[in-house]
């Protein structure tokens, strides 16, 4: 196969299933944009936290995202999201966040007006000179880039990614988030038809690195 010159790279997954590790190092070699979607929806989470913007209220959620001014700021081979030209930090990883951002990324409204601006990176990528945009999330392989040059789905058991997320110092209910995340009726978590399928359980991060690297690698020889 010829080399290409810019590819697209989405990877799938629930809460721990090696999505960010993954996407860092694929970045990290392969010189890729690395954008977390997720990352988004705890921004926007935040963000309507602060302003006590619940939910289940649209007419507030609605007025609130049309004014809202969304721009990316670029840290290493990281895209960051900036509302209104300020960025949150670690704030989008308190408790508060992690408890409510499954319930507010469940709302179709707040989800079609991120859909744009997820998309729009692959033109930051390019304009910024990487070889390519690699996204993680939920719904990149069958919502945000469905035609994606590589579409990886990762998965693991529910126990070693609770271990995961304990060894990293966070209690993110995952459980209840895969239940929330998997039954919304907007882009439901679901590994898309086509998607490369990687249970990473029993395999370390390198080992699950090494076996998306190696799809990769023919195309930008």
């Amino acid at each position: 196969m010829a080399p290409q010159s810019f590819i697209i790279v989405a990877i799938d997954g629930g809460a721990a299933s090696g999505k960010s590790s993954t996407a860092r190092a694929l970045s990290e070699r392969f010189n890729l944009l690395h954008v977390d979607t997720g990352s988004h929806y705890r921004r926007l989470t935040h963000e309507m936290l602060r302003r006590q913007v619940r939910p289940d209220d649209l007419p507030a959620l609605q007025s609130i995202l049309a004014a809202l001014r969304l721009d990316t700021r670029i840290e290493g081979r990281c895209a960051e999201m900036e509302i209104d030209g300020r960025t949150a930090g670690g704030e989008i990883r308190s408790p508060e966040v992690n408890a409510s951002v499954s319930h507010y990324a469940a709302v179709p409204e707040l989800r079609q007006a991120l859909l744009a601006y997820q998309r729009g990176q692959a033109g930051i990528a390019r304009r910024h000179g990487f070889r390519g945009l690699v996204m993680e999330g939920r719904d990149i392989g069958s919502v945000i880039f469905p035609d994606a040059d590589f579409r990886f789905f990762l998965r693991a058991e529910s126990g070693e990614r609770t271990k995961r997320r304990a060894n990293q110092g966070f209690d993110d209910r995952i459980l209840e988030r895969d239940r929330i995340d998997s039954s919304r009726k907007a882009a439901p978590l679901t590994c898309p038809p086509g998607a490369i399928d990687i249970d990473t359980t029993p395999l370390t991060l390198g080992q699950v690195v090494e076996k998306m690297a190696a799809h990769l690698a023919p195309r930008l020889a």
